[in-house]
């Protein structure tokens, strides 16, 4: 059986994050402090805005496991991300706004995959590398 708190750690530095573990729950969670939103004309940092959030449940027999994820994307990454992802075997849930009375307008994405864990997080990683922009 594979150290679980191994694969937890991994999972968090593969995303870029922390990893936390609720009621057999392993999950991860980031902002994307690259976006300048605001909502009702007030900047926000709040991961309810510009957050991304990762988890996967327990390992079955062969280390797969129910993975989930959702971001927020500004309109003009959400083709590329979610391409990458459907490219890779991910599976896009959905895609839809939370906010009103947000600028830029963002939509969020959730996705999905049984698989092993690490796997999923390298391809969500990869994904999020379609969709940025290098520093001039």
């Amino acid at each position: 059986m594979p150290n679980m708190h191994s694969i937890c750690e991994q999972f968090g530095h593969i995303l870029g994050g922390n990893y936390s573990l609720h009621d057999g729950l392993r999950s991860v969670e980031v902002k994307r402090s690259t976006l300048n939103v605001t909502i009702l004309g007030r900047p926000t940092l709040s991961n309810h805005a510009v957050g991304a959030m990762f988890s996967f449940e327990s390992l079955d027999q062969q280390e797969y496991a129910l993975n989930l994820g959702e971001t927020a994307l500004l309109h003009d990454e959400a083709y590329p991300f979610t391409l990458a992802l459907q490219q890779q075997g991910i599976l896009v849930n959905s895609l839809h706004n939370h906010w009103l009375f947000v600028n830029p307008p963002l939509v969020f994405v959730r996705f999905s995959s049984i698989e092993n864990p690490l796997s999923f997080a390298r391809k969500v990683l990869y994904a999020f590398q379609q969709i940025v922009k290098p520093a001039i």
